[in-house]
């Protein structure tokens, strides 16, 4: 696996299925801070243990400005059983074909495996990733460092004012 994309890098645009029959695209972000967490698998301990964890604190996400996406190469309909039973209130997006194409693209797939890394990237409003991390696959990145990079932005209100 190489490099995850790293602070500075425009975010690679993309359009993955949330639903059997709906996508969603990062242009649909524009202007918006966004959270992209790639993570393995569905159903495996960690991973559930990671979006749960994530959807606890999705609040504080959203005071600090920022949307949460959660992206595995897990089919839509999968993706559906675990939100409803895991009862997480954020989307999860398939990038199950072409497979890997968006975590290739962010340089956090692991060809060894066939599923995405998990790597976590905060993405500012003009589409930049801000800030970037990427977790041993057995170990839960938790969300302080998230938080951390959030209050390390500056203000959107302030960079308003600043233009």
């Amino acid at each position: 696996m190489s490099s995850i994309l790293t602070a500075g890098t425009k975010a690679p645009g993309f359009t993955l299925r949330v639903t059997p029959d709906q996508t969603l695209s990062l242009s649909e972000f524009a202007g918006r801070r966004v959270i992209l967490a790639f993570y393995p698998a569905d159903w495996s301990p960690v991973c559930g243990d990671q979006m749960t964890l994530y959807n606890h604190v999705l609040s504080e996400f959203r005071k600090k400005g920022a949307e949460l996406v959660g992206i595995s190469v897990d089919g839509a309909w999968c993706h559906q059983a675990f939100a409803r039973e895991r009862n997480l209130h954020f989307p999860l997006l398939s990038d199950a074909h072409p497979k890997g194409e968006v975590s290739r693209a962010y340089g956090a797939y692991r060809d060894d495996v066939g599923e995405s890394a998990r790597a976590l990237f905060l993405i500012d409003e003009y589409g930049t990733i801000a800030w970037s991390h990427l977790s041993p696959v057995a170990v839960n990145p938790g969300a302080d460092g998230i938080l951390d990079a959030l209050d390390h932005m500056p203000n959107l209100e302030q960079k308003n004012v600043d233009a």
